[in-house]
Protein backbone atom coordinates (compact mmCIF):
# COMPACT_ATOMS: atom_id res chain seq x y z
CA UNK A 1 0.00 0.00 0.00
CA UNK A 2 2.59 2.60 1.09
CA UNK A 3 4.23 1.47 -2.17
CA UNK A 4 1.24 2.42 -4.00
CA UNK A 5 0.72 5.40 -2.60
CA UNK A 6 4.36 6.52 -3.24
CA UNK A 7 3.77 6.14 -6.88
CA UNK A 8 0.36 8.01 -7.16
CA UNK A 9 2.01 11.09 -5.10
CA UNK A 10 5.10 10.90 -7.88
CA UNK A 11 2.32 10.64 -10.68
CA UNK A 12 0.44 13.49 -9.26
CA UNK A 13 3.53 15.63 -8.45
CA UNK A 14 4.40 15.56 -11.79
CA UNK A 15 0.81 16.53 -13.29
CA UNK A 16 1.29 19.54 -11.36
CA UNK A 17 4.43 20.41 -12.49
CA UNK A 18 3.63 19.93 -16.21
CA UNK A 19 0.45 21.97 -15.50
CA UNK A 20 2.36 24.80 -13.74
CA UNK A 21 4.24 24.74 -17.04
CA UNK A 22 0.87 25.17 -19.05
CA UNK A 23 -0.53 27.82 -17.12
CA UNK A 24 0.08 31.49 -17.81
CA UNK A 25 2.28 32.52 -20.45
CA UNK A 26 6.42 33.13 -21.28
CA UNK A 27 8.22 36.49 -21.68
CA UNK A 28 10.86 36.13 -23.86
CA UNK A 29 13.34 39.36 -23.67
CA UNK A 30 16.00 39.08 -27.08
CA UNK A 31 17.14 42.51 -26.19
CA UNK A 32 17.50 44.09 -22.86
CA UNK A 33 19.36 44.38 -19.93
CA UNK A 34 19.35 40.82 -19.52
CA UNK A 35 17.89 38.02 -22.21
CA UNK A 36 15.93 35.10 -21.27
CA UNK A 37 12.07 34.07 -20.38
CA UNK A 38 10.16 35.13 -17.38
CA UNK A 39 7.45 33.75 -15.91
CA UNK A 40 5.50 37.70 -15.31
CA UNK A 41 5.36 40.99 -16.93
CA UNK A 42 7.02 42.27 -14.13
CA UNK A 43 9.93 40.33 -14.91
CA UNK A 44 10.50 41.12 -18.47
CA UNK A 45 9.55 44.83 -18.06
CA UNK A 46 12.33 45.25 -15.62
CA UNK A 47 14.64 44.15 -18.63
CA UNK A 48 12.87 46.14 -21.24
CA UNK A 49 11.57 49.45 -19.69
CA UNK A 50 13.54 52.41 -21.37
CA UNK A 51 15.82 50.04 -22.46
CA UNK A 52 16.86 51.26 -26.50
CA UNK A 53 15.17 49.28 -29.32
CA UNK A 54 14.08 46.36 -27.12
CA UNK A 55 12.85 43.18 -28.62
CA UNK A 56 10.64 41.28 -26.55
CA UNK A 57 7.67 38.98 -26.97
CA UNK A 58 4.85 36.65 -25.09
CA UNK A 59 4.59 32.99 -26.12
CA UNK A 60 1.97 30.22 -25.03
CA UNK A 61 5.09 27.44 -24.69
CA UNK A 62 8.53 28.28 -22.89
CA UNK A 63 9.90 26.24 -26.41
CA UNK A 64 8.21 29.17 -28.71
CA UNK A 65 9.90 31.68 -26.36
CA UNK A 66 13.27 30.07 -26.02
CA UNK A 67 13.03 29.66 -29.91
CA UNK A 68 12.48 33.61 -30.25
CA UNK A 69 15.60 34.42 -27.60
CA UNK A 70 17.79 32.48 -29.92
CA UNK A 71 16.78 33.97 -32.50
CA UNK A 72 15.33 31.03 -34.59
CA UNK A 73 11.81 32.48 -34.47
CA UNK A 74 8.87 30.96 -33.14
CA UNK A 75 8.14 27.75 -34.61
CA UNK A 76 6.14 27.62 -37.71
CA UNK A 77 6.66 31.26 -37.84
CA UNK A 78 7.70 33.27 -41.01
CA UNK A 79 10.38 35.30 -39.56
CA UNK A 80 9.16 38.37 -39.98
CA UNK A 81 7.91 38.29 -36.39
CA UNK A 82 11.40 38.68 -35.26
CA UNK A 83 11.41 42.13 -36.89
CA UNK A 84 8.61 43.74 -34.45
CA UNK A 85 10.38 46.12 -32.39
CA UNK A 86 8.81 46.60 -29.13
CA UNK A 87 9.26 49.63 -27.44
CA UNK A 88 10.33 50.46 -24.06
CA UNK A 89 7.44 51.77 -21.91
CA UNK A 90 6.78 55.48 -20.82
CA UNK A 91 5.24 57.59 -18.37
CA UNK A 92 1.59 58.15 -19.38
CA UNK A 93 2.16 61.81 -20.78
CA UNK A 94 -1.20 64.06 -20.44
CA UNK A 95 -3.92 64.70 -23.08
CA UNK A 96 -4.73 67.45 -25.47
CA UNK A 97 -4.19 70.89 -23.86
CA UNK A 98 -4.31 74.38 -24.83
CA UNK A 99 -1.51 75.41 -27.12
CA UNK A 100 1.12 76.53 -25.25
CA UNK A 101 4.52 78.48 -26.47
CA UNK A 102 6.90 76.93 -28.11
CA UNK A 103 9.56 74.76 -26.57
CA UNK A 104 10.22 72.40 -24.15
CA UNK A 105 6.42 70.92 -22.60
CA UNK A 106 7.06 70.00 -18.78
CA UNK A 107 10.38 68.45 -19.23
CA UNK A 108 8.99 66.71 -22.63
CA UNK A 109 11.06 66.64 -25.95
CA UNK A 110 9.60 68.48 -29.14
CA UNK A 111 8.18 66.05 -31.54
CA UNK A 112 10.12 65.44 -34.19
CA UNK A 113 9.58 65.15 -37.82
CA UNK A 114 6.14 67.24 -37.78
CA UNK A 115 5.02 67.38 -41.19
CA UNK A 116 2.48 69.98 -42.78
CA UNK A 117 -0.74 69.11 -43.93
CA UNK A 118 0.18 68.88 -48.09
CA UNK A 119 3.42 67.54 -47.58
CA UNK A 120 4.46 64.75 -49.96
CA UNK A 121 6.42 62.03 -48.13
CA UNK A 122 8.96 60.10 -50.21
CA UNK A 123 9.36 56.19 -51.02
CA UNK A 124 10.08 54.91 -47.64
CA UNK A 125 12.36 51.63 -46.82
CA UNK A 126 10.41 48.90 -45.94
CA UNK A 127 12.96 48.36 -43.07
CA UNK A 128 12.43 51.28 -41.39
CA UNK A 129 8.46 50.40 -40.25
CA UNK A 130 7.87 48.28 -37.56
CA UNK A 131 6.44 44.81 -38.06
CA UNK A 132 4.01 42.08 -36.75
CA UNK A 133 4.18 39.40 -38.98
CA UNK A 134 3.78 40.33 -42.15
CA UNK A 135 1.76 43.85 -40.91
CA UNK A 136 3.30 47.36 -40.71
CA UNK A 137 2.49 48.62 -36.85
CA UNK A 138 1.38 51.80 -36.64
CA UNK A 139 -0.12 54.22 -33.97
CA UNK A 140 -2.60 56.79 -34.21
CA UNK A 141 -4.19 59.71 -31.81
CA UNK A 142 -6.46 62.38 -31.81
CA UNK A 143 -6.69 64.90 -29.14
CA UNK A 144 -8.84 68.48 -28.72
CA UNK A 145 -8.68 70.90 -25.97
CA UNK A 146 -11.66 72.67 -24.67
CA UNK A 147 -13.82 70.00 -26.66
CA UNK A 148 -17.65 71.19 -27.47
CA UNK A 149 -16.59 74.43 -27.12
CA UNK A 150 -16.11 77.72 -29.11
CA UNK A 151 -12.62 77.22 -28.60
CA UNK A 152 -11.73 74.00 -29.52
CA UNK A 153 -8.62 73.27 -31.11
CA UNK A 154 -7.77 69.75 -32.28
CA UNK A 155 -4.96 67.67 -33.90
CA UNK A 156 -4.24 64.51 -34.89
CA UNK A 157 -0.74 62.55 -34.64
CA UNK A 158 0.31 59.61 -36.54
CA UNK A 159 3.97 57.77 -35.16
CA UNK A 160 5.45 55.01 -36.74
CA UNK A 161 8.13 54.99 -34.96
CA UNK A 162 11.22 56.44 -33.16
CA UNK A 163 12.38 59.59 -35.55
CA UNK A 164 10.27 58.06 -38.52
CA UNK A 165 9.91 60.05 -41.57
CA UNK A 166 6.38 59.67 -41.59
CA UNK A 167 5.31 60.94 -38.36
CA UNK A 168 3.04 63.39 -38.48
CA UNK A 169 1.17 66.07 -36.25
CA UNK A 170 -1.05 68.51 -38.02
CA UNK A 171 -4.38 70.36 -37.27
CA UNK A 172 -7.16 68.88 -37.87
CA UNK A 173 -9.04 70.66 -40.68
CA UNK A 174 -13.19 71.67 -40.14
CA UNK A 175 -15.18 70.61 -37.05
CA UNK A 176 -13.11 70.79 -34.03
CA UNK A 177 -14.07 67.57 -32.17
CA UNK A 178 -11.90 64.68 -30.53
CA UNK A 179 -14.33 62.59 -32.40
CA UNK A 180 -13.03 64.04 -35.51
CA UNK A 181 -9.45 63.88 -34.75
CA UNK A 182 -9.41 59.89 -33.47
CA UNK A 183 -11.34 58.92 -36.98
CA UNK A 184 -9.21 61.36 -39.04
CA UNK A 185 -5.66 60.16 -37.51
CA UNK A 186 -6.40 57.10 -38.82
CA UNK A 187 -7.67 58.13 -42.32
CA UNK A 188 -4.21 59.67 -42.20
CA UNK A 189 -2.69 56.56 -41.36
CA UNK A 190 -4.03 54.79 -44.20
CA UNK A 191 -3.52 57.56 -46.31
CA UNK A 192 0.39 57.23 -45.75
CA UNK A 193 0.56 53.44 -46.05
CA UNK A 194 -1.41 53.39 -49.36
CA UNK A 195 0.95 55.82 -50.52
CA UNK A 196 4.08 53.60 -49.66
CA UNK A 197 2.02 50.86 -51.11
CA UNK A 198 1.28 49.08 -48.15
CA UNK A 199 -1.95 46.71 -48.21
CA UNK A 200 -1.25 44.93 -44.46
CA UNK A 201 -1.48 47.31 -41.78
CA UNK A 202 -1.68 47.06 -37.64
CA UNK A 203 -3.19 50.16 -36.45
CA UNK A 204 -3.33 50.94 -32.64
CA UNK A 205 -5.63 53.63 -31.43
CA UNK A 206 -7.45 54.42 -28.07
CA UNK A 207 -10.47 54.87 -29.63
CA UNK A 208 -12.99 52.32 -29.64
CA UNK A 209 -15.61 54.99 -31.14
CA UNK A 210 -13.23 54.60 -34.55
CA UNK A 211 -13.01 50.93 -34.21
CA UNK A 212 -16.63 49.89 -34.00
CA UNK A 213 -17.53 52.59 -36.28
CA UNK A 214 -15.76 51.34 -38.45
CA UNK A 215 -15.76 47.49 -38.16
CA UNK A 216 -19.36 47.20 -36.95
CA UNK A 217 -21.59 50.26 -37.28
CA UNK A 218 -20.57 51.48 -41.18
CA UNK A 219 -22.06 48.79 -42.88
CA UNK A 220 -25.74 49.19 -41.02
CA UNK A 221 -25.00 53.00 -41.46
CA UNK A 222 -24.79 52.71 -45.29
CA UNK A 223 -27.56 49.98 -45.67
CA UNK A 224 -30.02 52.23 -43.90
CA UNK A 225 -29.49 55.40 -45.59
CA UNK A 226 -26.04 56.84 -43.13
CA UNK A 227 -28.61 56.95 -40.33
CA UNK A 228 -28.22 54.99 -36.71
CA UNK A 229 -30.58 52.20 -35.51
CA UNK A 230 -32.86 54.94 -33.96
CA UNK A 231 -33.31 57.02 -37.33
CA UNK A 232 -31.01 59.80 -36.47
CA UNK A 233 -28.79 61.40 -38.96
CA UNK A 234 -24.71 59.77 -38.57
CA UNK A 235 -23.17 62.83 -36.80
CA UNK A 236 -19.92 62.52 -38.30
CA UNK A 237 -21.42 60.95 -41.70
CA UNK A 238 -18.48 62.72 -43.80
CA UNK A 239 -15.82 61.18 -41.54
CA UNK A 240 -16.54 58.06 -41.27
CA UNK A 241 -17.07 57.74 -45.26
CA UNK A 242 -13.98 59.39 -45.87
CA UNK A 243 -12.63 56.38 -43.63
CA UNK A 244 -14.75 53.73 -45.05
CA UNK A 245 -13.43 54.57 -48.48
CA UNK A 246 -9.39 54.79 -47.50
CA UNK A 247 -10.02 50.83 -45.61
CA UNK A 248 -10.79 49.36 -49.25
CA UNK A 249 -8.05 47.27 -50.56
CA UNK A 250 -6.26 47.40 -47.20
CA UNK A 251 -6.07 45.00 -44.58
CA UNK A 252 -6.39 46.20 -41.21
CA UNK A 253 -6.13 44.41 -37.95
CA UNK A 254 -7.88 47.05 -36.24
CA UNK A 255 -5.95 47.28 -32.10
CA UNK A 256 -7.31 48.95 -29.03
CA UNK A 257 -4.67 50.27 -26.79
CA UNK A 258 -5.66 51.79 -23.66
CA UNK A 259 -4.46 56.04 -23.40
CA UNK A 260 -2.23 56.74 -21.02
CA UNK A 261 -1.13 53.32 -19.80
CA UNK A 262 2.65 53.68 -20.60
CA UNK A 263 2.89 52.41 -24.42
CA UNK A 264 4.96 54.43 -25.98
CA UNK A 265 3.27 54.29 -29.32
CA UNK A 266 0.27 55.44 -28.41
CA UNK A 267 2.01 58.25 -25.82
CA UNK A 268 4.41 59.43 -28.97
CA UNK A 269 1.16 59.59 -31.15
CA UNK A 270 -0.73 61.65 -28.43
CA UNK A 271 2.65 64.04 -28.39
CA UNK A 272 2.27 64.58 -31.99
CA UNK A 273 -1.42 64.92 -31.85
CA UNK A 274 -0.70 68.09 -28.48
CA UNK A 275 1.59 69.17 -31.12
CA UNK A 276 -0.50 69.29 -34.50
CA UNK A 277 -3.24 71.33 -32.26
CA UNK A 278 -1.00 73.73 -31.57
CA UNK A 279 -0.77 74.90 -35.18
CA UNK A 280 -2.99 77.30 -36.94
CA UNK A 281 -5.60 75.54 -39.14
CA UNK A 282 -5.28 75.29 -42.31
Amino acid sequence: MTRLLGAVHRVALAAVRCGSRGLGMFYAVRRGRKAGVFRTWNECRAQVDRFPAARFKKFATEEEAWAFVRNSGSPGSTGQEDKLVQESQVRAGKRCREPLAAGAENGEPQAKHVKQAGEAAPPVGKDTFSYMGEYVVVYTDGCCSSNGRRRARAGIGVYWGPGHPLNVGIRLPGRQTNQRAEIHAACKAIEQARAQNISKLVLYTDSMFTINGITSWVQGWKENGWRTSAGKAVTNKEDFMELDRLVQGVDIQWMHVPGHSGFAGNEEADRLAREGAKQAEG
